[in-house]
């Protein structure tokens, strides 16, 4: 059926218009609306509106229609993008986890009662929480890294025993990272308490109140799954390498797919029982994890598009965005086959 769909991708599509943007989330979500926008545009039928912020230049097809998010609109932005969902019958949103910002974004859409191409909020909630995604996959015995959290509040003056009896719990070496992040963002490996402590100083500034989560490091290969789900379901599409500079702070730098490993079928059974393990998931999901020598490992369950979908889309005949979008009326498409091996980078280049 015929649509009219916005795409909304946060950090470079307006969100953040007139505020300072993180470079890292710029440019990986810049990649993915211009990749997004172009698979929607070939699609018959549909008609495709987008936001943008003017300081990134959005290449996409003529008959695209392009929104100019400013700091100097005559509302502000969430009342804009009501504006906007009054013109459309569907939205897809692409957004980071970090102050709860897709679940926010994701819970509006959901109250105007539209068709929405991705994972609910409630989904979103439980996913995009470390810490609760940790209690929610030891459930269902998907692996999954040892994980603490600890909160700064200002009441609790006990917080450093209570970091020593994660220590213990966890054991160096080890990774902390924000509650709810995007990316590596706050991300630091962790091997003895001096770099605790330079890890936690850095963390109380640049993230404040959230939840410090501590987890096993697990050492071994960095991969991702991209996976297509229904809300009940899920089906892989394909296991795929991540560049990842592992230190103080992580940072990712691509990937390439297919990933040709002994432990892929492993990876890919991990990731979609940790999709089927959190209901209401929609659309493309990644799922970070770690091939180890003890087996795959899930380390991140991401409930909207990845940087690899630049990749997945350019390595098979198929378009990836009509997948997904059969997905989510609740239909799981038959995966397509990887016909290339496709080399990406963060900010979208490509290699064949």
């Amino acid at each position: 059926m015929p649509m009219r769909i916005l795409v909304h991708e946060f950090a470079s599509g307006g969100g953040l218009a007139g505020r300072p943007v993180p470079p890292a989330l710029a440019r990986e979500g810049s990649a993915m609306l211009t990749a997004l926008v172009g698979d929607l545009a070939v699609l018959p039928g549909h008609e495709i509106l987008a936001t943008t912020d003017p300081r990134y230049r959005l290449k996409v097809p003529s008959s695209v229609e392009v929104v100019t998010l400013r700091r100097s609109a005559p509302l502000p932005f969430p009342r804009y993008l009501d504006s906007l969902l009054t013109k459309v019958d569907a939205v897809w949103l692409i957004a980071p986890d970090t102050d709860r910002c897709l679940e926010r974004l994701t819970a509006r859409v959901e109250r105007k009662g539209l068709a929405l191409l991705g994972s609910g909020a409630a989904a979103i909630r439980v996913a995009s929480d470390k810490a609760r995604l940790a209690r929610v996959l030891e459930r269902h015995d998907v692996p999954y890294p040892r994980t603490r959290s600890l909160a700064f509040e200002s009441a609790d003056r006990d917080w450093k025993s209570k970091l020593k009896t994660i220590v213990d719990a966890v054991g160096y070496p080890m990774v902390t990272k924000p509650r709810r992040g995007a990316g590596c963002e706050g991300v630091w490996l962790v091997r003895n308490p001096p770099e605790l402590q330079k890890a936690v100083k850095a963390f109380r500034a640049a993230l404040g109140a959230e939840r410090l989560v501590v987890q096993q490091y697990v050492s071994g290969l960095t991969a991702s799954v991209s996976l297509l789900a229904d809300g009940r379901r899920a089906v892989a599409l394909a296991v795929n390498a991540q560049c990842v500079r592992a230190g103080r702070p992580f940072a990712y730098q691509g990937g390439s797919t297919p990933l040709e490993h002994p432990l892929a079928r492993q990876a890919a059974s991990a990731a979609e029982r940790a999709c089927e393990a959190v209901p209401g998931l929609r659309g493309y999901i990644g799922v970070d994890v770690m091939l180890s020598e003890s087996g795959a490992v899930v380390i991140e369950l991401n409930p909207r598009l990845t940087t690899a979908y630049l990749g997945v889309r350019q390595a098979v005949r198929e378009n990836v965005a009509q997948l997904a979008l059969t997905a989510c009326r609740g239909v799981l498409p038959t995966p397509p086959v990887l016909r290339r091996s496709i080399r990406f980078s963060s900010d979208g280049r490509i290699l064949t």
